[in-house]
């Protein structure tokens, strides 16, 4: 038990709420370990959270931008990254900004318990990067129509309105790794255009619900 006898209060900072409650529900049996305390910027901590963690998964903007914001509000006393992105120049940047942690969603729920425990305790936290593990926990739109954790983002960033090009720089995959996860995902979802893929992602849930971002600027 850390915080002097009441567990870590966490805030879980994505903006598809299937992606944030998969979290919540691999943390709820720790719950004398680590809260989840914020789910929904309708009801914000105003007291601030242990950890905020920021999960990677789909987010429209620069990791960097939203990265700074966290770390710049009080209210956050420590950051973590939740993410199957190890490329360097993203965890660079990562702790140039100063982030307490960047874990692995390959990690299972114990393991993902324990790191944040470690960065509570004043610990920088870096999970060994694997290219071949997949996401142990969690959940993501299209998880239930076969789509792993990488195509979902691919698709909801495509349901973004973004090319392919962008969602090159923005996963840090080569444009041809971003072709070829595209032709899987179309297979699996029965489309043939882009077009008819945005349609599929809008109805089953690939836009963002809200920013969760929005209320952590600009201070407590």
């Amino acid at each position: 038990m850390s915080n002097g006898g009441r567990p870590i209060q966490i805030a879980l900072v994505d903006d598809y709420d299937v992606v944030v409650m998969g979290v919540a529900n691999m943390l709820e049996p720790y719950r004398d370990r680590v809260v989840v305390a914020e789910l929904d910027t309708n009801q914000p901590v105003e007291d601030g959270v242990d950890i905020a963690l920021y999960d990677s998964f789909a987010q429209p903007e620069s990791d960097r931008a939203e990265i700074k914001t966290l770390i710049d509000n009080p209210r956050a006393r420590r950051v973590v990254v939740y993410t199957w992105n190890f490329h360097p120049d993203l965890l660079a940047t990562a702790r140039d900004l100063g982030v307490h942690g960047y874990l692995s969603k390959a990690l299972t729920a114990r393991e993902l318990v324990t790191a944040l425990e470690s960065v509570h305790a004043g610990e920088i936290v870096v999970s060994p990067s694997s290219a071949t593990v997949r996401t142990q926990g969690g959940d993501w739109p299209g998880r239930g129509e076969g789509l792993t954790d990488r195509e979902a983002e691919i698709l909801a960033l495509i349901t973004q309105g973004k090319n392919n090009a962008e969602i090159a720089a923005l996963t840090y995959l080569s444009p041809n790794t971003v072709k070829s996860y595209i032709r899987g995902l179309y297979r699996k979802i029965d489309v043939e255009s882009r077009t008819q893929a945005v349609l599929w992602g809008v109805r089953h849930g690939f836009l963002p619900d809200k920013r969760r971002i929005e209320h952590w600027r600009g201070g407590p």
